[in-house]
């Protein structure tokens, strides 16, 4: 048993569901049964112990020419049994311990004393982190990226399709679309305000704040921001002599949230924290496809907007009158027609050349105020145009993709959880271009733009059409930079309309595939039937396992080899030996001996006190008198004393077996030990 106990503490198994409060055995049971075994085996161990002294002890004291044993040879048994009397009776282990036999008895006293607690350290189960192992997960799918529709049928609202068949859907979303963004966004104005408290600013975008989420209240997301641009050198790029032009080019990656789901999934048999009371936690990274928004931002003069603001043109007149049913009543031309060249198309990327046409806008907004173009044809962005209270003039496109650049990283505890995004790493294995290789960069997602329209009325970003001066419109043109470079002390337009359109992102990839692209039906966005899909991914979780939590513990790995070791050692010499004899180290066996025995002059004075001193290291000896099969114990080689007989002679007797066993034993040259 002993060396099965040390194999599983070098095992180190860990037990997943077995041991769990939902589980087939409870963890404080398990402990208990662990310890129940330990104290069994400890008591196993002192038991042979004991009985492998004696009997090299009393085989000793009987062999003739052997040197015999001493006093403090006998308290070996103590050390064992008693460890404390290692200190009260520490005469004995000075005289003792040094011998052979006393190296083997202490460290057997040692093992005895440290057994339970070498146990509870490197077997007794106990939650512990694992390795990190390569896993492949499944997750569900249900849906392609970005189904407006797919969203807005499973946001949760009491007024039903029934009730209100036509918005009840749009103002569930709407609802939710402002609710998320407005608290992620003052989550992280919040932290720009600490940022700007500590001295920590920078005009370097990979060392600002960064984007950050809520999912399901309950897990905090952190987003990413790659492909950074200088965008100093953009906005030279293009500007003209006669005009120093601000562009800014921020992308935002966002987590891919399908992994939240698959952590859940039963297929994947996965701890959650909640089966060990709140205990257990786990860390996942997924090879997976993250989603990411795109913002450009370039500043525009007046002059620049007139091919692109309808109010501008000569059919518009100047006319900002029924705005409210923009673009229904207004003539306005459709595809094939590309629209008005600008003077931004190559920011853009508007034209013929770039397969997009420009957005139109009803009019040039107020100061403080925004107005949003989110009705382009095939349109793969939406358009927003701003006013600072300075009259300047910003144009802002927002696009969606998923980027192969990242893996997506999820850390669950009961108090909550942590997502976040892993980008642009080389040594990151798990970048899902490393798991599709073909797998193509950045593709535009012409669906998201519908869902980013619901967004942006939600947001309130198009009340500049009525002068609404709505107060995330007058936040947002407060951050429109001022200068060709980054404001250390304030985020900017561009950053900010990332953070709001984050929870855009992880609505749109929640059921969605966990590869690049809707390996379904094309004409059918929407599965009857989720289906399972897999992801390479590794996974480190927390669960009852055995083996030390501390590095120094491992120590105690040498406690548990020697028990087995000594058990080993004592079996091998039971068997050598072919039968045991009297033991006679034993108290009740020892009495009987020595009063039976005839006084010895060698402990004179001992009988008050005990033995002390050199009268600890005296040779005694147990001997026969074959005659009448009386046995004694005497000091050195003394013959035997010569007492009257109790038995009667006037008969034969057969020789008894003890007879023998001293006969054989008594002839020999030596003991072994």
């Amino acid at each position: 048993m002993s060396g099965l106990w040390f194999g599983v503490a070098v095992a180190k198994p860990r037990f997943g569901h077995g041991i769990a409060h939902t589980g087939r055995l409870p963890p404080p049971t398990a402990t208990l049964i662990a310890a129940a075994i330990a104290k069994s085996i400890e008591l196993s161990f002192v038991t042979v112990f004991v009985a492998f002294l004696g009997q090299v002890l009393s085989r000793r004291a009987l062999v003739k020419k052997s040197k015999g044993i001493t006093i403090s040879e006998m308290s070996m048994r103590g050390w064992v049994m008693q460890p404390g009397t290692l200190i009260t009776h520490w005469e004995t282990v000075r005289y003792a311990a040094l011998t052979f036999l006393g190296l083997i008895a202490l460290s057997g006293a040692l093992i005895a004393m440290l057994y339970t607690t070498a146990s509870e350290s490197l077997v007794s189960p106990k939650l512990k982190m694992g390795a990190v192992e390569d896993r492949q997960l499944y997750g569900k799918v249900a849906t392609q990226f970005a189904n407006e529709q797919y969203i807005q049928q499973h946001c949760q609202t009491p007024i039903s399709e029934l009730v209100d068949p036509d918005y009840s859907g749009s103002t569930c979303i709407a609802i939710e679309h402002s609710g998320q963004a407005y608290h992620n966004y003052m989550q992280y104005l919040t932290n720009w305000t600490d940022s700007i408290s500590r001295g920590a600013g920078s005009d370097d975008l990979s060392k600002r704040p960064a984007p950050l989420a809520m999912l399901y209240d309950n897990t905090t997301v952190q987003g990413s921001w790659i492909g950074v641009e200088n965008m100093t050198e953009l906005s030279k790029k293009y500007s003209s002599d006669d005009y120093d032009r601000i562009v800014l080019n921020i992308t935002m990656a966002m987590p891919h949230t399908g992994v939240f789901a698959a952590m859940r999934d039963p297929v994947n048999n996965i701890m959650q924290p909640q089966d060990l009371e709140g205990l257990g936690q786990y860390d996942v990274q997924a090879s997976v496809p993250s989603p990411v928004t795109n913002v450009i931002c370039a500043s525009m003069q007046p002059e620049e907007l007139t091919p692109i603001v309808f109010s501008e043109w000569p059919a518009g007149n100047g006319s900002t009158t029924n705005l409210t049913n923009w673009p229904i009543d207004f003539d306005i031309p459709t595809y094939p027609d590309w629209l008005n060249a600008t003077s931004v198309d190559d920011i853009f990327g508007f034209g013929e050349k770039y397969g997009r046409r420009p957005p139109t806008f009803p009019k040039l907004p107020v100061p403080y105020n925004t107005v949003l173009n989110v009705t382009g044809w095939f349109a793969d962005s939406i358009y927003l145009l701003a006013t600072s209270a300075t009259g300047d003039y910003t144009m802002c496109s927002l696009r969606a993709s998923l980027t192969t650049k990242c893996s997506t990283h999820y850390h669950a505890s009961l108090s909550g959880g942590t997502m976040d995004t892993r980008c642009e790493d080389e040594k990151d294995e798990l970048a899902y271009g490393k798991s599709y290789e073909n797998a193509t960069d950045g593709v535009i997602n012409k669906d998201w733009a519908t869902v980013a329209a619901e967004w942006g009325r939600a947001l309130s970003l198009n009340a500049g059409i009525t002068d609404g001066a709505a107060s995330n419109a007058r936040l947002l043109t407060q951050l429109i930079p001022t200068s060709q470079a980054l404001d250390p002390s304030l985020p900017s337009i561009a950053e900010a309309l990332s953070v709001l359109a984050g929870c855009t992102l992880l609505l749109s990839s929640t059921d969605s595939p966990y590869i690049h692209f809707w390996n379904y039906s094309t004409t059918v966005p929407t599965l009857q039937e989720a289906q399972y899909q897999s992801f390479r991914a590794t996974l480190q979780t927390k669960d009852f396992a055995s083996g030390g939590t501390q590095k120094w513990q491992g120590v105690f790995y040498i406690v548990l080899f020697l028990t087995f070791a000594t058990n080993v050692f004592c079996l091998v010499y039971f068997l050598l030996r072919h039968g045991l004899v009297t033991d006679y180290i034993e108290p009740q066996n020892l009495f009987a001996l020595s009063l039976n025995s005839p006084p010895s002059r060698a402990l004179d004075g001992a009988c008050g006190s005990g033995p002390e001193g050199e009268e600890l290291i005296m040779n005694w000896h147990i001997k026969m008198d074959q005659e009448r099969e009386h046995f004694y114990i005497e000091n050195g080689q003394g013959p035997p004393v010569k007492r009257k007989s109790v038995r009667p002679l006037d008969f034969e007797m057969d020789t008894s077996p003890i007879v023998n066993t001293y006969t054989k034993l008594s002839n020999r040259h030596s003991s072994i030990l």
